[in-house]
């Protein structure tokens, strides 16, 4: 079996990533001197600044699926690598909060589209005993791109002055460039290939690449999943009707944990509970994401999706209600910041290494671009109605519970008992599933 070439593009689009996750937090460490700079109204701030990248990501991702299946998805993911160029220079240059506004929605665009290129093409490359670890790469890559822009953020805060918020935000231009020049060396995924080039010679020269010994046998499983179906099946059908109802509960329940919430507002909801330095507590956070995100990587193929989705849940609903406690009797800030600490390492074990994983899973080849599209449409449109409203909640003059947001933290427990109730009662396990048995059982009500 040869893995070296699979491991390497699967690194190699999971730096995709790492520039949504750097894209995603960067921000935090320029929120505070932007908003002195423009002077916006708490509603302003959070509509335009804040989250105009997040409804670029919705759009990026409810519309990532049509140049993944007519283009392909290497040719997707090599122009997302332009639009996070694009969109560091741009709004590191921005003179208005408009024109930043633009820039930042571009940023966007290739935040959503990657999180539906990207663990499409690795689950499309991998195969059942290795998809789970290798599409979790994408997520450690996130977490690893999140932590970078904690430390630049700290590392830039000063220089140049009171315009450090362009250093920090212009900085992604040079790992864009590496990533779109690295992403021309990977091979287009053989599914795709054989679903909608028609292609099965091009499709096996890239098989052998992969697994060299079961090449032929892979590509007889992908042709005799395809040629019986026609390749015009639409996504909203009866058929697919239960991979639909699992991506879009994963992916509310991913947001309405609150984990936006705090990567986005960490240095203020930090430095509203008294910690000093916030910008350097935020590392922590990044740090313990990293770590526990690591973790979920080596557990995922291991325990399964379902146990780490259990593990992750009882930590967020303790971390979530622990943070309610303390903003509500103004506890110790250190107090305070270990139940963040855990709240975000529940995250990265449980639902931070699932949800790409698990959507890349659920929905056949035929339709699995446009799935992944829908999941991550529905995890990004709330993420974005969560970073606009967040200000109106906890802004410090105008914000409806000002200093003390407790009743978000109490929220957002709430709906991880629910999530609780939902791996339970309605999540299947997907460890060590081909993509195309998964397809027949997740699909055989109707098929019978």
């Amino acid at each position: 079996m040869q893995t070296n070439k699979l491991r390497f593009w699967s690194i190699t689009v999971a730096l995709a990533g790492f520039l949504f996750g750097f894209d995603t937090v960067v921000i935090s460490g320029a929120n505070q001197p932007i908003k002195e700079l423009w002077n916006t109204s708490p509603f302003f701030h959070g509509t335009f600044i804040m989250s105009m990248a997040l409804w670029g990501t919705v759009f990026g991702a409810l519309l990532g699926g049509i140049p993944c299946d007519k283009f392909g998805r290497k040719k997707t993911l090599f122009w997302i690598g332009i639009l996070y160029l694009v969109s560091a220079l741009g709004s590191g240059l921005a003179t208005d909060p408009y024109t930043f506004s633009f820039f930042r929605f571009i940023g966007g665009l290739g935040v959503g589209a990657s999180s539906v290129a990207a663990p499409t093409y690795i689950s499309e490359i991998s195969g059942p005993k290795n998809r789970g670890q290798l599409v979790a790469l994408y997520q450690f890559m996130i977490v690893f791109g999140i932590l970078i822009a904690f430390i630049s953020n700290y590392l830039l805060d000063g220089v140049g002055g009171a315009n450090d918020w362009r250093y920090m935000l212009g900085i992604e231009a040079l790992p864009a460039i590496v990533y779109s020049i690295m992403v021309l060396g990977v091979s287009e995924s053989p599914r795709w290939l054989v679903l909608k080039k028609k292609a099965p010679v091009e499709a096996l020269a890239v098989l052998k690449l992969i697994n060299s010994e079961n090449a032929s046998t892979e590509l007889d499983r992908i042709t005799q999943d395809i040629s019986p179906k026609t390749t015009r099946d639409r996504l909203f059908s009866k058929k697919y009707s239960r991979p639909i109802m699992l991506a879009f509960l994963l992916a509310f329940f991913n947001q309405l944990s609150g984990i936006n919430f705090i990567l986005y507002y960490a240095p203020e909801l930090l430095d509203t509970a008294g910690i000093t330095d916030a910008l350097l507590s935020s590392i922590s956070i990044g740090g313990i994401n990293l770590i526990f995100t690591m973790l979920g990587m080596f557990l995922i193929d291991r325990l399964g999706r379902k146990q780490l989705m259990y593990i992750g849940s009882v930590g967020y609903i303790v971390g979530l209600a622990g943070t309610a406690y303390c903003f509500y009797n103004a506890a110790d800030p250190l107090l305070l910041l270990s139940f963040i600490l855990l709240f975000i390492a529940s995250h990265a074990i449980g639902q931070g290494a699932v949800i790409w994983v698990f959507i890349s899973e659920i929905f056949p080849n035929q339709v699995r671009a446009f799935g992944q599209s829908f999941g991550c449409g529905v995890h990004w449109v709330f993420a974005a109605l969560i970073t606009l409203l967040t200000p109106v909640f906890i802004d410090k003059e105008d914000g409806i519970f000002g200093e003390n947001p407790w009743p978000v933290f109490a929220f957002f427990a709430f709906m991880m008992c629910l999530q609780l109730l939902f791996t339970w009662k309605v999540m299947p396990e997907t460890k060590g599933k081909s993509l195309e048995v998964l397809e027949k059982e997740l699909t055989r009500q109707i098929d019978r």
